[in-house]
């Protein structure tokens, strides 16, 4: 009864923000519709060129009945009603200032999408995958790759089932 998310590692490809000197520590957070916002502890150096920053990040997302009641009825009427666009896991790639810079504010960098009902469309986990990470300003270019594993399937065929003897 809970969705698992790992935040594993992110590389950048050749972009504007591999160049963008004003951006050195990163990190990620990841955000299920408006409930739950959770952000890696630690921002990392931001990467070279084909290098990797290793996260290692891990976290749950209950949605059990006696104490998640509404975190399952929303999962519920995202498998119910598939015009909603708020199926997916929304991943934020941010910056944030050096250490002597405070006054500057965090940047939201590129996003990353994995969607919930597309797991339970497919009955497939997605372990340690790469996904695109699009630009903020230009969702149209990939700013990098986020590896990330997200386990929801059993969870998500239990609201399925609780939905069929509603």
């Amino acid at each position: 009864e809970k969705i698992r998310i790992e935040i594993i590692s992110f590389g950048l490809t050749e972009s504007r923000i591999a160049s963008d000197e004003t951006i050195q520590q990163l990190f990620v957070e990841c955000r299920l519709y408006n409930f739950i916002a959770e952000e890696t502890p630690l921002s990392l150096p931001k990467p070279t060129s084909g290098q990797r920053i290793h996260y290692n990040y891990s976290n749950v997302i209950y949605v059990d009945e006696a104490n998640n009641h509404t975190r399952r009825e929303y999962l519920k009427s995202m498998l119910l009603k598939p015009d909603l666009h708020t199926d997916s896991l929304r991943f934020t790639v941010v910056s944030d200032p050096p250490e002597d810079e405070q006054d500057l504010e965090c940047e939201d960098i590129g996003f990353a999408y994995v969607s919930l009902r597309e797991i339970f469309q497919k009955q497939r986990d997605i372990i340690e995958q790469d996904i695109d990470v699009f630009d903020s300003q230009d969702d149209s270019a990939v700013i990098g790759k986020l590896k990330v594993s997200v386990e929801a399937l059993h969870a998500l065929r239990s609201v399925y089932e609780e939905c069929r003897d509603d």
